[in-house]
């Protein structure tokens, strides 16, 4: 599948994927915060079908779609409100991110889920909720591979709190955004969360 994605730099996507790829031999599962069109889960979800051990997928339903399968070695698990972006915090407030609007980037999980279908790739465990709505019972028990793109403070801040427990410990986190001067909130959130966590495997894109 060719690079797609009008969040997300070509090179940022390259550097994600690669990541992931070295989280295959990592045990848990991949994980994605805020996935909009789904351009970035569609590349994770071929990456778990291609890097099978039986390099094809059983028949594992999810329990809210039938015929939907997955690689059963790995799942993947996509969170996303599906209502576009929450209302900011003053952590998020910036002059360059006056384009960034509650309700803004939204997109049905029917839409996300149609373009699995038409991709002939198997439709991950999707999660419609804010993410602070989410549980620690809607995460997988145990997670490789962490995504998060969720834009604003509040956002990150909780995706962070939420897969802390379940990552493993070799595992990788990538937050998107903290170098993006219209989100200033997402650095802030990361760095709050990151001190005293030395020992994590985070990139920040």
């Amino acid at each position: 599948m060719t690079w797609k994605n009008d969040q997300i730099t070509e090179q940022d996507t390259q550097k994600i994927l690669e990541l992931a790829k070295s989280a295959l031999q990592i045990e848990g599962d991949f994980v994605e915060f805020g996935c909009y069109k789904g351009d970035t889960s569609l590349l994770l979800a071929e990456l778990l079908v291609e890097k099978s051990p039986e390099n094809h997928v059983e028949n594992l339903v999810d329990n809210s779609a039938q015929n939907h399968v997955q690689n059963p070695a790995k799942k993947l698990w996509i969170y996303d409100s599906f209502e576009g972006l929450p209302t900011k915090s003053p952590e998020d407030e910036s002059i360059l991110g006056v384009d960034f609007k509650p309700g803004e980037l939204q997109i049905t999980k029917r839409e996300v889920k149609a373009r699995f279908l038409r991709a002939n790739l198997p439709v991950p465990i999707i999660k419609k909720a804010w993410f602070s709505e989410l549980t620690s019972t809607d995460l997988p028990e145990q997670i490789a591979f962490a995504l998060l793109d969720g834009d604003f403070y509040q956002s990150i801040k909780t995706s962070l709190q939420l897969i802390t427990p379940r990552m493993n410990k070799n595992g990788i986190i990538i937050v998107h955004d903290y170098t993006n001067p219209a989100l200033p909130g997402v650095k802030q959130a990361v760095d709050e969360w990151t001190d005293n966590k030395s020992n994590l495997n985070l990139t920040l894109l």
